[in-house]
């Protein structure tokens, strides 16, 4: 069968690769075509357009952005109705795939969404539009499942991907020699993936480096920049800036400072302590502060429905609140551990791996008996 995906961002891409990849096992003769990334290129199929060029995220950067936007969903729309896949899988990024599904239902596709939109978190009537424009919801989230059938809506609890990614991941023995990173303690720093989350958190978190001198600092760098990208941040800092290496960073780093999404729950699953940050247009905070009525922002303190981590968002995501809550993972060990001891019970809330083993096998069971 041919499989169109549709993937908006870093964490897309890597979902999107691991159901490629299940998909395969079940269909040898399977057809990829997609927007995505690296790691879905890398799975195999043809690649329209990098993630890159997509992922615009707040609601002033998406006007500023909108001819941009407007051209890409154009693009989309045109390239499924030509290639005629016999599956649509539409992942994650709402703003962009919610408008692809519509117009794929209009001209008699199948539509697959997997990593459902978070509709929880504001306007839930967006599921009765959802409900009339998707065949199949595929929700990765313990708490969804409900959330759903509040709304007269079955869906497919997979358990979610970042467990089979994770599962995957072969340490590389030799990563602390190969970066020279055997002299000190490692603190990881995790800025985001896209362009606007990096420029403004970024300098906070190379603020802070320097009141930690007894460790190490280094970067997860996004695999659509380069190195350039980050050097005009770091100017004289000695920070290392590594690419494709985030998980073996996470299993050698003592702590984290972590943007808000799908990285603090990797972080978690890595057992490292963190801190969450995140810092948008001031605008676009305002406007999100009214209309999502979520106490929580990270996946962490939404799956656990309470504090695990402390969230620095806005006003808040400062060097010196960051370097208070590093302090604390560092330094005070009664601290540290009631946060693994909150990781342990994440893990057990999270289930096994296999996420994209199930939604694949779903995916395909659907689009036989369809």
């Amino acid at each position: 069968m041919k499989y169109y995906l549709v993937a908006g961002e870093a964490s897309g891409d890597l979902h999107g690769a691991n159901l490629i990849k299940a998909l395969k096992e079940l269909d040898p003769d399977a057809e990829f075509r997609f927007f995505g990334g690296d790691l879905m290129q890398a799975a195999g199929g043809t690649l329209v357009k990098h993630y890159a060029d997509m992922a615009f995220m707040g609601f002033v950067e998406v006007i500023l952005n909108l001819p941009v936007i407007l051209k890409n969903l154009k693009q989309c729309k045109l390239d499924i109705k030509t290639w005629q896949p016999d599956v649509l899988i539409l992942i994650d990024f709402p703003g962009f795939n919610l408008k692809i599904a519509a117009y794929a239902k209009s001209i008699g596709l199948n539509v697959n969404y997997y990593i459902s939109p978070k509709v929880w978190a504001w306007n839930q009537k967006r599921v009765l539009k959802i409900k009339k424009i998707v065949d199949h919801l595929f929700c990765i989230l313990p708490f969804e499942v409900e959330f759903y059938k509040t709304w007269g809506m079955n869906v497919d609890y997979v358990g979610n991907p970042l467990l089979d990614a994770i599962a995957a991941f072969k340490p590389d023995a030799d990563f602390l020699q190969q970066y020279q990173l055997t002299g000190k303690k490692i603190i990881a720093l995790l800025p985001g993936s896209r362009r606007q989350e990096i420029s403004k958190l970024l300098p906070e978190m190379i603020n802070v480096a320097g009141r930690f001198t007894d460790y190490q600092f280094v970067i997860a760098g996004a695999p659509s920049f380069d190195k350039g990208y980050y050097d005009q941040f770091l100017e004289d800092e000695d920070i290392p800036v590594l690419f494709n290496a985030t998980y073996n960073l996470l299993s050698h780093a003592h702590a984290a400072i972590v943007a808000s999404g799908t990285a603090t729950l990797e972080t978690a699953l890595f057992n490292v302590p963190q801190v969450v940050v995140y810092k948008g247009n001031a605008l676009t905070i305002a406007i999100a502060r009214m209309v999502v009525k979520l106490e929580f922002i990270s996946l962490v303190n939404l799956i656990m429905n309470k504090g695990v981590v402390k969230e620095l968002i806005q006003e808040e995501c400062t060097a010196l609140k960051i370097t208070e809550q590093l302090n604390l993972m560092v330094n005070d060990e009664a601290y540290r551990q009631n946060m693994l001891a909150n990781y342990r019970e994440l893990n057990e809330r999270m289930g096994q791996p296999g996420a994209s083993a199930k939604a694949a096998a779903l995916i395909v069971k659907y689009a036989l008996n369809k």
